[in-house]
């Protein structure tokens, strides 16, 4: 067994001014990597800027980080964090920021090198980086990878390198101006890390230790993703399952439904939570035929007597999607050469068997 969460984490109201002494110590300037609107709205950008003026620290910005960041905004980023003389990183907004902040602060570092070294596996060090969620899925805070958009490749990819956050700062207020379609995406990616680490070959005792409790955090939740308001402790809890399911995945990584979930965002449009509950359904139901008795416990815990009220739930908080044939053939040839998501599987799965996924929800 094996267990390894080098990221100090902090959750709680006002976590970021709190701890602005603890971020200032990182580095004499920051570069604050985000996107153009939500961290303005939800006050995570003002938080941060307040925290390290308090300690006069110095600080850039850089939030042209779109949807499913681009190597180009990665290469960008990083050179107006080096010209500007950044010596670490600050990850502010959903996956896509801190994903991408973890690229920009190994690029940074790395000055002397291309963008080839991003897909490259050479040893290289990053800049120190400190996270701020302000969605509930993707777990980015506390996990090691940055996925990318591969335009060449026509396809979304987590870049070569691990590189685990210094310090997350977790504050549930900043979700509460979140639309619900948000919520429900990126909270439904947070039940695909659960899944998806839980069944997975890479799982141990402690990663399903992590998914267990998950689930249950995760599945308090689910009155709010169908339409319920949220209170306080939600936020939190939502918050919670979410940095959850980033360890869970810290330690096996994703496999099949993330990787059918690139060509629906990266073709289709379909956001990347979305696009991964899709999936959801189809996958436990090719697992159960080796592992009925935990598909029937994960459900269980879900508070699911089977698989097709859970299937249903699936289609009540994701809407509608459209799969072609073509579609369908494309995802699945996908996924047939990715040794990498294939090995991850615990059952032995056939090009037949990765169809049945997908078409078990079309």
């Amino acid at each position: 067994m094996k267990f390894y969460m080098p990221t100090k984490v902090y959750q709680e109201n006002d976590a970021v001014m709190k701890h602005a002494a603890e971020i200032a110590a990182i580095g004499k300037k920051a570069l604050i990597v985000t996107g153009k609107l939500s961290s303005k709205k939800n006050g995570s950008l003002d938080d941060v800027k307040k925290a390290l003026e308090s300690q006069n620290t110095e600080y850039i910005i850089y939030d042209d980080i779109g949807e499913n960041p681009t190597i180009d905004m990665v290469m960008d980023a990083a050179e107006k964090g080096r010209n500007n003389g950044a010596d670490f990183v600050i990850g502010i907004g959903g996956g896509s920021p801190m994903d991408a902040a973890k690229a920009i602060a190994l690029m940074i570092q790395n000055f002397d090198t291309s963008s080839d070294v991003l897909y490259q596996a050479v040893d290289l060090k990053a800049l120190p980086v400190i996270e701020v969620p302000t969605t509930c899925g993707t777990g980015s805070e506390v996990t090691p990878y940055a996925v990318l958009t591969r335009d060449e490749l026509q396809t979304k990819q987590s870049i070569s390198h691990r590189i685990f956050p210094d310090i997350a700062l977790i504050d549930p207020k900043y979700i509460k101006s979140a639309p619900l379609s948000v919520l429900r995406n990126t909270a439904i990616d947070a039940l695909g890390h659960f899944i998806e680490s839980y069944f997975n070959t890479a799982a141990d005792d402690y990663s399903r230790m992590i998914c267990q409790y998950g689930l249950s955090v995760w599945s308090e939740n689910i009155p709010v993703l169908l339409g319920e308001e949220a209170d306080e402790e939600t936020y939190d809890s939502m918050l919670l399952a979410s940095t959850l399911a980033g360890m869970a995945i810290a330690h096996t990584s994703t496999n099949v439904p993330h990787g059918l979930s690139y060509y629906m965002t990266c073709h289709k449009g379909v956001p990347h939570g979305k696009a991964v509950g899709i999936f959801l359904p189809g996958y436990l139901k090719a697992v159960s035929e080796k592992y009925q008795e935990d598909v029937d416990m994960v459900l269980s815990m879900l508070g699911f007597d089977e698989l097709e009220q859970f299937s249903f739930f699936i289609r009540q908080v994701l809407g509608e999607w459209d799969i072609s044939d073509k579609d369908a053939e494309i995802m699945t040839d996908s996924v047939v050469k990715s040794p990498r998501k294939l090995k991850l599987v615990p059952v032995d799965i056939t090009e037949d068997d990765v169809r049945d996924i997908i078409e078990y929800m079309r």
